[in-house]
């Protein structure tokens, strides 16, 4: 794959194949957003997990403690007075059976995350071959599927992240913006990562955590020491 130069310059600033600590690491992928608009630092965290087997998947969330540095769209699928409850709370779309033939044929999908409460799960799971593929699915284990979906709307404005094994049994999220100072990186990082090794499958056998990578949008990756991060959550 062909980088541009700003990529290029950015791979000579630092040893792509050490491992650093994880406040070296944060300082330097801060360093590495050389692009014109506010990039996203995303972490990738490959397990020693075999999503093949139930009891090694990994799926949670967590509230990352100075948000994501970006607003999400929240789109609540309730009735009645937990329609309210969510208008209410800030959902950005709230309703029923009537979307699903919005997102089923016509493909709507101007939202970022789908709560819902448990009484509507009939109506969203006919959405689930649409919203499944796109990880737009309510999921209990991720809070989306609740009663409170005001407490869930509020912690999802505040910075809530997903977390799951993909393929490849890699967890991708993000845990801030290059904006962010290292401090506030650090504080969403750590907490990702407490929250991730908490939820360590005991099936999974060896090491968990086998290796981390943090990288702006744009720019390349910087390999996180796993003891600098797993020593301190």
């Amino acid at each position: 794959m062909k980088h541009g130069k700003k990529y290029n310059e950015a791979l000579k600033s630092y040893d792509k194949a050490v491992q650093y600590d994880m406040k070296d690491a944060i300082a330097q992928v801060k360093k590495n957003a050389t692009a014109k608009f506010d990039e996203t630092i995303e972490v990738h965290i490959r397990t020693g997990c075999d999503g093949r087997h139930a009891d090694q998947q990994i799926r949670g969330a967590v509230v990352l403690p100075h948000g994501t540095g970006k607003s999400v769209r929240v789109l609540v699928f309730a009735k009645d007075a937990k329609a309210d409850e969510a208008k209410a709370a800030g959902a950005d779309f709230v309703g029923g059976e009537e979307l699903i033939p919005k997102i089923q044929n016509e493909g709507w999908f101007e939202y970022d995350v789908v709560v819902a409460t448990p009484d509507m799960m009939g109506v969203v799971g006919r959405l689930g071959r649409v919203l499944g593929p796109k990880g737009l699915m309510p999921n209990p284990k991720a809070g989306t599927v609740t009663m409170d979906v005001a407490k869930a709307i509020e912690d999802i404005k505040a910075g809530k992240i997903e977390y799951r094994l993909d393929k490849a049994n890699i967890i991708h999220v993000p845990v801030g913006k290059a904006s962010f100072s290292e401090g506030d990186l650090t504080d969403n990082f750590q907490s990702l990562m407490g929250a991730i090794i908490k939820a360590r499958p005991s099936a999974v056998k060896g090491a968990f955590i086998k290796s981390i990578t943090l990288a702006p949008t744009m720019g390349p990756g910087v390999k996180v020491k796993v003891s600098s991060v797993t020593d301190k959550a």
